[in-house]
This record gives structure tokens, sequence and C-alpha cells, in this order.
């Protein structure tokens, strides 16, 4: 039941993020990771999708906050992760993503971050299919520092139900 209610939370929020958002179709959860899709003007567009364990500094009002790895088959654009924020990030600011010993930089605009160097997409992806959980580190456009600890449980998954989205 909590899993039902969590995702009917997810799509009213994304629902508010935008109208292609507004008509997403929940496909199923794999433990930590929903997947969803919606029909773009290009084409279908698949995503895995999680929100945080963990929120600091605890003493803020993070909002929502949203990991997703998108699959877009008419744009072909496999597996791309990107984090959002319900705050703008500081100008210029970078975001960083961890995942065991490895750290991945991120770039930022408004409140998406998008990898700063698309060729290490499936080095990311790979490191989340192995990996228990993931770092993400920020700082608002208010210049607080903010991080957040996303599960891995249930990605590979997750994955695997986008792969053939068409």
């Amino acid at each position: 039941m909590r899993g039902l209610i969590s995702t009917l939370v997810l799509i009213c929020t994304m629902a508010a993020a935008g109208p292609a958002l507004a008509q997403a179709t929940a496909v199923g959860q794999h433990r930590d990771w929903g997947v969803y899709s919606y029909q773009a003007g290009n084409g279908k567009v698949c995503y895995a999708m999680s929100v945080p364990k963990t929120k600091e500094p605890s003493s803020l009002d993070h909002g929502d906050i949203f990991f997703f790895v998108s699959q877009k088959p008419g744009q072909n654009v496999a597996y791309e992760p990107q984090f959002i924020a319900s705050y703008n990030f500081q100008d210029s600011s970078k975001v960083t993503a961890t995942v065991g010993g490895r750290s991945f930089t991120l770039f930022t605009q408004g409140k998406s971050a998008w990898l700063e160097n698309a060729a290490e997409e499936p080095q990311l992806i790979a490191a989340m299919k192995a990996g228990s959980d993931m770092k993400i580190g920020a700082k608002s456009g208010r210049g607080n520092a903010t991080s957040y600890t996303f599960s891995l449980l249930g990605i590979s998954a997750a994955l695997d139900a986008i792969k053939s989205c068409k």
C-alpha cells in the first residue's frame, strides 16, 4: 500500500511539473524505483524514477526531489540520468553523484542537473546497477549545501523494464 501511495504522490507531483509528465502512466514498481511512460511529440518516453531516502540538512524544506533515468527511442536517447530538485541550483554550480568509490559531475540549469560528460552516462548506469546507494551533493540558489541518498534497490529491474520502450 505504501508503494501505491508513493506512486500516486509522485504522479501528482509530476503532473504539476508539466503537461507531458501530467499524462505519465505508471508501468511498474521495482523496489525503490518506479517505472513510468508518456507519449511525446517524437515518440514514447519511458523512465525509471526514485526519491531520496535521506535529505540533508534536515532543517531545510527540500521539497520534492527526484532522480530519473530516461529512455527516449524517438530521440535516440538511452539511459539518460537526470537529477531534479524543487529549487533552483546556485548559478554555475555543479552537482556530484557518488556511487561506491566513483564520483560523477553534473552541470545544472534551473532545477535540473545532467552529467557534464555525456560519455560517462553508461559508467554511471553501471555503477548504479552495481551499487547499493547513490549520494547526491548540490548547492541551492540560496547557497545552502544539500545532500541526498537514493537507494539503488530495484534499479536494474527498473532499467530492464524501460529497455524495450518504443
